[in-house]
């Protein structure tokens, strides 16, 4: 494996969040592959592709998501690289994605904020 593109993820920062965290950050670079792939932009793709997978791994490596939300992880890792390498994507597929993600990284923002406003007098 090469060097990591989220330094301070693959250092143990990763371990550090909750499931709902790390899908919602898988979430957000999904989104970025998505829209770079549909505007053309083959640099931009590549990239948001590789932080995509890179966080996938990561969370699925966590030992903590072993068994059923490991096996999720991985088929939602594998339906987003059927989008841009699977010649036959059904339609919609896209955005099934995005929804899946949004969910986490809403359920992730509002944790944040709810934390943020309990600490704060």
């Amino acid at each position: 494996m090469g060097r990591p593109l989220h330094k301070r993820a693959a250092e143990g920062g990763w371990a550090k969040l909750d499931l709902i965290e790390q899908l919602g950050n898988v979430g957000s670079e999904v989104e970025r592959a998505i829209r770079a792939h549909e505007a053309g932009r083959t640099s931009r793709f590549e990239g948001a592709l590789a932080r995509a997978l890179e966080l996938f791994d990561l969370t699925a490596a966590d030992p903590r998501w072993h068994g059923h939300r490991c096996q999720e992880v991985l088929r939602a890792r594998e339906e987003f690289c059927r989008l841009f390498f699977d010649p036959d994507v059904p339609p919609g597929s896209a955005d099934g994605l995005r929804r899946y993600f949004f969910g986490f990284a809403h359920a992730a923002r509002m944790r944040h904020y709810r934390r943020h406003s309990e600490t704060t007098p």
